[in-house]
């Protein structure tokens, strides 16, 4: 999962491409980049960490022009490593940079064909380096001097045509134009917008609607899926359906988690759906648990705050903060490895023990994954001095890996897989789960656009709608575990050294 922003303006774009990424900084704190152009030439800086340790008043000056990509990366496939950080560049044709949120998962057999039938090298062990070149290929196949719209929309299909997975796109043409585009199945969500400026109309395309918001960018509508959005150097906007057979099957992650809750994704308000389904976590309860003991509701904070102050509503059962976090610590959820999670979860989150001591407490989350940051919790809660720690899950229970962008990558690492309810229970060391159902948690959505009538649910079914095999999912434990990237971290590589990074 990562954050990417597009600008395109009559007016330089480094403040707010810098401003629009720092709304956005929740999906991704392992590495960040910008890269404008002024037309001519590109300028560019990227690096691991923050945006505020990668940017400095220096690169500000230096990225210079009114147009502009950014990006914050969260690791999935590929390294850690500084030479991964986004925008991606290609110098033909035209020189194309690339921010790419997303996975590919036909990406070890496009590395090949890459290579064999268009005669491009791949540097990277990303596959946004791979969508790039694709990308890039695409438009040289067609051999023109000055590209057009068409030319833009065309290479765009080829794209959807090649590539597999989850992918929203910002892209820079040097000289011409922002290009915008979606999977087939708008997975992963890209928005846009537009506002006024003395000197003439800004366009903006982001992951998220607080990127447009924050700096008063109205609200145009969501790219659709499949569609591409083209906006030349000038300000013309050029939109055009590319795929075959669109659909959307969004991913339901976004509204459980990944999104702000101030976000707008395809015209639900993430806030709203959050709400829903902390009231329908309370409907079961009454359904499954009408004499239940709870003496207090408290989140863990921040994604769950919402869904745990409706389910107290609803319950008529008193709603407690019962932890102060250090905002100065990292999201457990998406850091890189499981020893950083473990490590860091006492040091994100300090109980306030009145809140628990001799008292029955529902906990609630917003999903359980590893299991590993619930049980570090719960664990704190007990030290408390409650009498029963009861946990609810505004989602079901994750028994599958995600292949579409999101750091699940091996069934084995999920507590649920393969494990009853009453076994996680057991293992995170609680007197009773409630997890959310799936039908329960779909309603909580589409009652806030009811055109969205399918998602992607895989984590929880195991049903993936590109239709991988055994094979890719063996490969993707190979490649992805946190062993894995333990191993490929400490590796140094030639482009590592020749940085110094």
């Amino acid at each position: 999962m990562c954050g990417i922003i597009g600008i395109v303006s009559q007016e330089p774009v480094n403040q707010a491409i810098f401003d629009g990424l720092s709304v956005l900084q929740h999906r991704g704190q392992d590495a960040a980049g910008i890269m404008t152009s002024d037309g001519k030439r590109l300028y560019s800086q990227r690096d691991n960490g923050l945006i505020s340790n990668v940017f400095h008043s220096k690169h500000m000056l230096m990225l210079k022009g009114n147009m502009g990509i950014g990006h914050v990366r969260y690791p999935t496939a590929g390294s850690s490593s500084a030479s991964e950080a986004q925008p991606f560049y290609v110098n033909s044709p035209y020189g194309i940079s690339m921010a790419h949120n997303g996975n590919l998962t036909n990406d070890a057999e496009l590395q090949k064909e890459m290579f064999r039938q268009d005669r491009r090298h791949i540097n990277t062990d990303s596959d946004s380096e791979i969508l790039l070149n694709i990308f890039a290929q695409e438009l040289q196949k067609q051999d023109v001097y000055r590209i057009s719209p068409e030319n833009v929309f065309k290479a765009v299909s080829g794209v959807h045509k090649r590539c597999i997975g989850a992918y929203a796109i910002t892209a820079m043409i040097t000289r011409d134009g922002l290009v915008g585009f979606r999977d087939p199945n708008g997975i992963r969500p890209l928005i846009y917008g537009k506002r006024e400026t003395k000197n003439g109309t800004s366009h903006i395309l982001a992951s998220e609607s607080v990127s447009l918001l924050t700096q008063g960018y109205e609200i145009v509508r969501d790219i659709e899926p499949g569609e591409a959005i083209y906006i030349t150097l000038k300000g013309e906007v050029y939109t055009k359906q590319c795929a075959d057979n669109p659909k959307y099957n969004s991913c339901i992650f976004e509204y459980v988690y990944f999104a702000r809750p101030d976000s707008i994704i395809d015209d639900v308000f993430v806030h709203k759906a959050r709400m829903r389904m902390g009231h329908k976590l309370a409907e079961k309860v009454q359904r499954e648990w009408a004499d239940h003991d709870i003496d207090v509701i408290i989140p863990i904070p921040d994604t769950s705050r919402t869904s745990a102050l409706e389910m107290a509503m609803t319950l008529n059962v008193p709603y407690r903060e019962g932890f102060v976090k250090n905002r100065y610590i990292a999201r457990t959820f998406i850091m890189p490895g499981q020893e950083k999670r473990e490590k860091s979860v006492r040091q994100k989150l300090v109980p306030i023990g009145l809140e628990f001591k001799n008292k029955n407490v529902m906990l609630v989350d917003d999903s359980i994954v590893r299991g590993t940051t619930s049980r570090e919790i719960v664990q704190m809660v007990r030290d408390s001095g409650a009498k029963n720690v009861y946990f609810a899950s505004a989602s079901p229970a994750i028994r599958y890996p995600n292949i579409y962008g999101i750091d699940m990558p091996a069934a084995s690492e999920l507590i649920a897989h393969n494990r009853s309810d009453a076994e996680v229970a057991d293992l995170i060391g609680i007197d009773r789960i409630i997890y959310q159902d799936l039908d329960d948690l779909i309603a909580s959505i589409t009652e806030g656009n009811p055109k969205l009538t399918h998602f992607d649910c895989s984590v929880f079914t195991g049903e993936y709608i590109t239709g991988e095999t055994e094979d890719y999912f063996k490969q993707l434990r190979e490649r992805r575990s946190d062993a894995a990237k333990k191993h490929k971290n400490t590796e140094i590589t030639p482009i590592d050294l020749a940085t110094n990074h």
